[in-house]
């Protein structure tokens, strides 16, 4: 059937009709696909970018070498030492054990180390390296090299590991770095990525870990281009880090290290403080250990010796050990009590040997008496019973109050782990923790430094400086940072006047100066720089009446846990302080005998940089001064370490 010219129109127009809305559906799709390609290409370019580089590219951290730290003069007391160590890959060895064998035969490779090795690639992913030996020196490494055709997947590597040079010397003060362990992880205060790396080594102990943050300097970053499992194929760009702050330290090296030496085997404890600017010269602790045995772990059987010590070998006894002053503590008696005008000077007190009150008898060190007593006499002597009789009048919340004052009870700001507080106990601090009520019999026993009273031997040091000077100096460890001086505040007065602490001063030096003070044998005989002090002897068992009416057991009839601690403080010189010193000898026996020679020893070695003459020793003494010296066995800070020396 033939269709009409007007149906042809209308089938064109309909068929027009349908290819522009084709058209027009193709061309919306078109744009869209251009608008969609446009927003990819040209406005999310970079963030597509991103995501592609992060699919080859990786940022990997570069540690940061650690800070030094010096002592006073320049010495170095930590510093960073290249570090050789073989690794191993899994995948390029490919019979691991047989290469560890072979490696075995050039350097020192024991059965427990290639376990260890076994164990470690196994657990890592075949293209890892693991760290076979460490601390290696270069003859080892060379050896190594050499045979490297015969050891597939063993290389040399190299980088950075702590050292400290005088071991034992300066452990408890600068401390030990270690690896970041989970636990640093939880307690960490900052978000260092740095701390995430492997085996990245923080500061543990002392001023390492108070002065982490400045000693740990700013890590470095590297590009690096990986494939698709993870494997490094090459380094695109590098950026180094910065390292860590050079922290000097108050501490004199050679000082230090006579300190340690002279407290030898003891339990025992000395620190020497320049009375003006608080700097700390000396922190001594004994027994020591060796902090290089931590940096990389220590073994297990060498902490085990460590902690099985009854001589607590790890614990920082300066800071850290608390004991009952003794009679060290009866200038702060002594001072509450002139100050307040309940005594004078001039005022005596009958010592018959003991000192009855409250229904019960108090006994003095003397057991015969030591008759009329002067205040200076008292504190020569160390009369018990006098300041039984002055304690009583005082009261305990005032003599708290004096023992604040001079430092004690207080933790004082330095860069150490675990500073302990001591205690200045009062009427209200007993009702708090003991809830109950203060007793005569606690301010007698506190009258002189038993009791609840515990004091630190720096504390005791900062006492010794303020009685000195009058002024309220401030322990410090640290000199500068980066070559910026620390500040040293200007020490405010204590408020007592100078004509009561004159006699406390004047009671120290007769302590050591004159023939029936307890301290006379360990005087300083050139009077130039002659040494005032005060011993102390504190009890740690109790003296029944039973034991008493037979007879004191002698120190030498104790376990060596149930003896006495040996105390002793001292400044010097009398007329012009510099230095104070404190030392404490653990279940030592008595201040005088044990204590007393040891600090006098280390005032001489602080008076004088050089050598110390022998006649700073009385005549009788001098033998075995010198044999004494020989036989410490000193480190030798020259040549070059003892030019321009100084404790200023």
């Amino acid at each position: 059937m033939r269709r009409s010219p007007q149906d042809s129109r209308d089938s064109a127009l309909r068929i027009s009709r349908r290819a522009l809305v084709l058209f027009g559906v193709q061309a919306a799709a078109v744009g869209a696909l251009g608008m969609r390609m446009h927003q990819l290409q040209m406005v999310e370019t970079d963030r597509f970018r991103l995501l592609a580089e992060e699919n080859r590219i990786a940022l990997r951290l570069i540690p940061p070498a650690r800070g030094p730290i010096l002592d006073r003069n320049g010495i170095v007391l930590a510093e960073n030492e290249q570090n050789y160590r073989i690794i191993i890959v899994r995948e390029e060895a490919r019979d691991v054990p047989a290469v560890l064998e072979r490696l075995s035969r050039i350097v020192p490779l024991d059965e427990d180390a290639r376990e260890r090795v076994l164990r470690d690639v196994m657990r890592r992913r075949p293209f890892v390296p693991v760290t076979v030996l460490d601390r290696l020196d270069w003859d080892q490494v060379a050896a190594v090299a050499i045979n490297a055709p015969a050891l597939p997947g063993i290389t040399a590597d190299m980088g950075l590991s702590r050292i400290y040079p005088l071991h034992h010397d300066t452990a408890h003060v600068v401390g030990y770095v270690g690896p970041v362990s989970d636990a640093d992880l939880r307690r960490a205060d900052d978000q260092d990525p740095i701390l995430q790396y492997p085996k990245f080594q923080i500061g543990k102990v002392g001023v390492e870990a108070r002065l982490d943050r400045d000693l740990r300097g700013r890590a470095g970053s590297r590009r690096i281009e990986v494939n698709a499992v993870g494997r490094v194929m090459r380094e695109l760009e590098r950026h180094e880090g910065t390292q860590g702050a050079t922290v000097r330290m108050t501490l004199d090296a050679q000082l230090q290290n006579y300190a340690q030496a002279r407290l030898g085997e003891e339990s025992a404890s000395a620190v020497v403080m320049d009375v003006h600017s608080g700097d700390i010269l000396a922190m001594a602790s004994a027994p020591s250990f060796d902090p290089n045995l931590f940096v990389e772990g220590i073994s297990v059987a060498d902490f085990r010796a460590l902690l099985d010590n009854p001589f607590r070998p790890l614990a920082t006894k300066t800071v850290q050990g608390t004991y009952p002053p003794g009679s060290t503590f009866k200038m702060v008696v002594a001072l509450a009590a002139v100050a307040d005008g309940l005594v004078s000077p001039d005022e005596t007190v009958f010592c018959p040997g003991h000192y009855d009150t409250a229904g019960r008898r108090f006994h003095c060190w003397k057991r015969g008496g030591h008759g009329r007593m002067n205040l200076r006499d008292a504190l020569s002597e160390s009369c018990d019973t006098y300041f039984y009789d002055i304690a009583q009048r005082v009261g305990i919340d005032r003599i708290a109050e004096v023992s604040e004052l001079l430092g004690l009870g207080l933790r004082h700001d330095l860069p150490l782990s675990g500073i302990a507080a001591g205690l200045n106990p009062n009427r209200a601090w007993k009702q708090r923790v003991h809830g109950q009520a203060w007793r005569v019999g606690d301010t007698i026993n506190a009258g002189i430094g038993q009791g609840y009273v515990l004091s630190s031997p720096v504390q005791l040091a900062v006492m010794t400086a303020r009685l000195a000077t009058g002024r309220k100096v401030a322990p410090r460890l640290v000199r500068a940072i980066d070559g910026a001086e620390e500040p040293v505040p200007e020490a405010e007065a204590l408020g007592f006047s100078e004509a009561f602490l004159a006699q406390m001063r004047a009671g120290m030096y007769d302590c050591v100066n004159r023939r029936s003070g307890t301290a006379y044998a360990s005087r300083i005989a050139l009077r130039e720089v002659a040494m005032s002090g005060k011993t102390g002897t504190s009890q740690v068992r109790n003296i029944s009446a039973a034991e008493r009416a037979t007879g004191v057991l002698r120190t030498d009839q104790l376990p060596w846990e149930r003896r006495n601690h040996a105390l002793f403080v001292a400044f010097a010189p009398h007329d012009a302080p510099r230095y104070a010193v404190s030392v404490v000898v653990e279940h030592g026996g008595s201040g005088s005998g044990t204590a007393a020679p040891i600090a006098r020893d280390i005032m001489i070695e602080t008076l004088f940089e050089g050598a110390p003459p022998i006649e700073a020793w009385p005549t009788e003494q001098r033998g075995r001064a010198e044999r004494l010296r020989r036989e410490l066995n000193l480190r030798d800070f020259s040549p070059g370490a003892g030019a321009g020396r100084t404790r200023a």
